[in-house]
C-alpha cells in the first residue's frame, strides 16, 4: 500500500476527480502493473491505468491483489465500465484499499460491496486512510 500512495501523491490535482494510486501483485508479491489518476489522459483511474498495461490473459491476474488507495469506483460517467468492473472481469480475486470512496462526487458508490457481491476479497486497511487522503487535501471532502 506504500507504493500506491507513493502513486496517488504523482496525481495531477483535480477538482473533480480523487487523487488514488494502485499496485497489481501477483501471488509471490512482485509487481506486475502500476497507475496512477490522470497518469495517460485526464479521465483515467488509477486501477484502470494499471490494468492497461498488462495482458488481459496473463494468468497471474487470476492469483493477484490490487490495491489501491480509494475504494475502486462502483460507477462513473467518464468511462463505460467502473474500476470495479474492470478488476472483476481481469479475474483478479483479492482487492486492498485504504479509504472508502466519500460522497462528493457519486453518492453511495460502495465498490467494495459490489467487488464482494461478486465474491472477491475486499481488506480495508485504515491505518492508511490519512496517507490515502493527503494527495486529496485540494477537495471539500469535509468529515470524508
Amino acid at each position: 500500500m506504500t507504493v500506491a500512495v507513493d502513486l496517488a501523491r504523482q496525481c495531477p490535482p483535480s477538482a473533480t476527480a480523487y487523487s488514488v494510486g494502485a499496485v497489481i501483485v501477483d501471488a509471490n508479491g512482485q509487481e506486475i502493473a502500476r497507475g496512477h489518476s490522470r497518469e495517460t489522459d485526464p479521465k483515467v483511474h488509477a486501477e484502470e491505468s494499471a490494468l492497461a498495461k498488462i495482458d488481459p490473459t496473463d494468468p497471474r491476474l487470476n492469483t493477484a491483489t490490487i490495491y489501491s488507495t480509494l475504494e475502486p469506483c462502483a460507477r462513473r460517467a467518464s468511462r463505460p465500465r467502473p474500476c470495479a468492473q474492470l478488476i472483476k472481469d481481469a479475474g483478479i480475486g483479492r482487492v486492498v484499499l485504504a479509504w472508502r470512496e466519500p460522497n462528493l462526487f457519486v453518492a453511495n458508490a460502495n465498490g467494495a460491496k459490489l467487488l464482494e457481491d461478486a465474491g472477491l476479497t475486499v481488506i480495508e486497511l485504515p491505518e492508511f486512510a490519512d496517507q490515502a487522503i493527503a494527495p486529496n487535501a485540494h477537495l471539500p471532502l469535509g468529515n470524508r
